[in-house]
């Protein structure tokens, strides 16, 4: 039984066809395959593995070596605190301990509804925005307690579906490559000439040196 949906097998078959080796493909399937199920299944992997033409203890490397990638069960909404040094100056700790209170959970639990898991992160490179934190890496700045509160409110209320997608979404606009404008499925030792998007329209194909 396929693990992907026929709409995401179709599209992780598009997708290995922009690449001149299967296994280039091996990490934009990985996000199909958490977009479709907010996190990456064994079942998931074997099936990467075979699309690819690789073995599946290779796509768990590949797996487990990237942080975005879970291989558990997450909540909808993956809630990353930074705790890292300008953050915990600025009141990160404080507001982990206030976030696990509201939560109920510690940090790396998941709620009981399966809506939130609370998660303490590595630097999320805003330190002028200390404290902050990520919602699926989407970002929020200056986070206190009663913003924490809000936050959790409007997510469960639906407020930010607009702003926030679920767990593993990465973008609501898919990349499309027009035919004319792609580089072409060419093994690199076969590639014998400029790809046609190096050429520039306004130039006519001419390509001028200073």
């Amino acid at each position: 039984m396929s693990f992907f949906t026929e709409e995401n097998r179709a599209l992780a078959n598009e997708i290995i066809g922009r690449y001149p080796k299967r296994r280039s493909a091996m990490i934009p399937l990985l996000h199909v395959a958490q977009a479709q199920a907010g996190w990456v299944s064994q079942d998931a992997m074997v099936e990467i593995a075979e699309l690819v033409d690789t073995t599946s203890a290779e796509v768990l490397g590949t797996c487990s070596f990237y942080e975005m990638f879970k291989r558990e069960p997450v909540g909808k909404y993956l809630v990353n605190i930074c705790a890292t040094m300008s953050c915990a100056l600025a009141g990160a700790v404080e507001l982990m301990a206030h976030a696990q209170e509201r939560l109920g959970v510690r940090a790396g639990g998941t709620t009981s509804d399966g809506m939130f898991t609370l998660a303490s992160a590595e630097c999320q490179a805003a330190c002028t925005e200390a404290p902050c934190l990520q919602v699926n890496y989407r970002y929020r700045y200056r986070v206190d307690a009663d913003g924490f509160d809000q936050l959790v409110d409007d997510l469960a209320a639906g407020v930010l579906d607009d702003e926030i997608p679920p767990h593993g979404t990465t973008a609501r606009v898919r990349q499309h490559i027009p035919a004319e404008r792609a580089v072409g499925a060419v093994p690199p030792e076969e590639v014998n000439e400029e790809p046609v998007w190096l050429t520039s329209p306004a130039t006519n194909g001419e390509r001028h040196s200073s």
